[in-house]
This record gives C-alpha cells, sequence and structure tokens, in this order.
C-alpha cells in the first residue's frame, strides 16, 4: 500500500466516526472550513415549542377614565407652558 492510500483510508474512518457521532448525539454535522460570520445555532434534534402567552380578554377605556386622562394631559402641559414662559 502506498502512503497515500493509507492516509485516504484514515481519512474516510475519520469521517465516518464523525457521522457516527453525530448520529449518537444527535447533532447536525459541522462543516471542516469556517466561514466568516455568526456561527450557526447547533440543533440538538429535539425541539420543544415556546409556550405561547395566554392572550386576555381586550380591556377597554370607559368615558369617564378617557376624560379623566385628558384632563390630566391638559393640566400636565399647561405646568410646562406655564414653566416654560
Amino acid at each position: 500500500m502506498a502512503l497515500s492510500d493509507v492516509l485516504a483510508s484514515i481519512d474516510g474512518e475519520i469521517a465516518q466516526l464523525r457521522k457516527a457521532r453525530a448520529l449518537l448525539t444527535g447533532a447536525t454535522l459541522r462543516a471542516t472550513k469556517r466561514k466568516p460570520g455568526r456561527p450557526r445555532k447547533i440543533v440538538t434534534g429535539i425541539s420543544v415549542p415556546a409556550a405561547e402567552p395566554e392572550k386576555g380578554k381586550k380591556r377597554t377605556l370607559s368615558l369617564e377614565g378617557r376624560r379623566l386622562i385628558s384632563e390630566a394631559a391638559k393640566r400636565r402641559w399647561a405646568a410646562e407652558r406655564k414653566a416654560a414662559s
């Protein structure tokens, strides 16, 4: 056997072992050559969907509450105008 044949055989075994390890750990195979930029997220194979927040009942503002907020805003802006002059 020539040296190149032995090296090719070893490289083949290494690739096969990496594939077996990836299957056992559940990770995806990484490329041997790194690309520029942020590394990709390694997926473990098991994904749990995120819990969606419960949608509550839509709240409405009464006319009285809206009037009180409007008056408070007017008082606040009047105080700012008075302080500025």
